[in-house]
């Protein structure tokens, strides 16, 4: 398929359908913990909302009414957890974000599946200014979705050498209060260990400063995802890239919860 893709998701907890609105493998950012081959800087294509409903539809008919569950899931997740915009590069950045995201919900409603089935748009929260995709991200609460909205690093320094370009968090922490104005919004941090080192202690802390000030000023933000790398990187720092324990995770987890978000860890 082009468009449409099955997971078993560690951070959803169950099967995700994947909405991959860049199959040219184009991204704006680019982290080196990435794991999309070919990565590319660009933006996404448009889309043929056709073939993206076409697929869609097979897919879900083989999901929810279908034996893909007993097929090809293992027990313990054959359960449908939700609709995710998740693919090789930054979903806002396809011309056809909006009218995506529309489709799909149709589609979704077509099967039964709004409300009750989560609609999830995971992205890096680069283009949440644009007048437009504030404008999608106010459609995806009204239809009952929520915005991951990715940041690993709260300092500029650990921000330089995880992203490029890298993200200047003051910016970026503006963009992520703007949508959590619109539309339900929780935190995704992947973290792990580059040469050897684990993110420092001044890191952990301007990070749990922060959650902190996000908490007390009221700015909305639901919770944090907290993950570490599962699979390999392949970009140029793969050979660089370790993942962290469990346990290192759920002491940074502890201290984010302290601060006022409720954390879920995915190691």
């Amino acid at each position: 398929m082009r468009y449409v893709y099955p997971v078993v998701s560690r951070r959803s907890g169950g099967v995700s359908i994947g909405i991959n609105l860049n199959p040219n493998h184009a991204c704006n950012w680019r982290c080196i913990y990435c794991q999309v081959p070919d990565l590319r800087r660009g933006k996404g294509p448009s889309i043929d909302l056709i073939v993206l409903e076409q697929e869609l539809r097979a897919m879900l008919e083989d999901v929810v009414r279908g034996d893909f569950m007993e097929r090809s899931v293992p027990q313990g997740a054959r359960v449908l957890a939700d609709v995710a915009f998740s693919g090789d590069g930054e979903p806002t950045t396809s011309p056809d974000f909006r009218a995506s995201l529309e489709r799909v919900a149709h589609v979704l409603a077509d099967f039964g599946l709004v409300p009750g089935t989560p609609l999830v748009v995971i992205s890096n929260g680069s283009l949440v200014q644009r007048k437009e995709i504030q404008a999608a991200l106010v459609r995806l609460a009204e239809l009952g979705g929520t915005l991951w909205f990715k940041l690993d690093a709260a300092t500029k320094t650990a921000a330089r050498r995880v992203q490029d370009p890298p993200a200047d968090p003051t910016q970026h922490v503006a963009r992520l209060r703007e949508a959590a104005r619109l539309c339900p919004t929780w935190i995704q941090t992947c973290l792990f260990e580059l040469d050897g080192s684990a993110p420092t202690e001044t890191e952990q802390e301007a990070y749990v400063e922060l959650v902190r000030e996000l908490v007390g000023s009221g700015s909305g933000v639901r919770g944090v995802h907290l993950y570490t790398v599962a699979r390999p990187s392949l970009q140029p720092e793969a050979p660089r890239i370790r993942p962290l324990a469990e346990a290192w995770l759920r002491r940074l987890a502890e201290r984010i919860e302290e601060a006022g978000l409720p954390v879920r860890v995915s190691p």
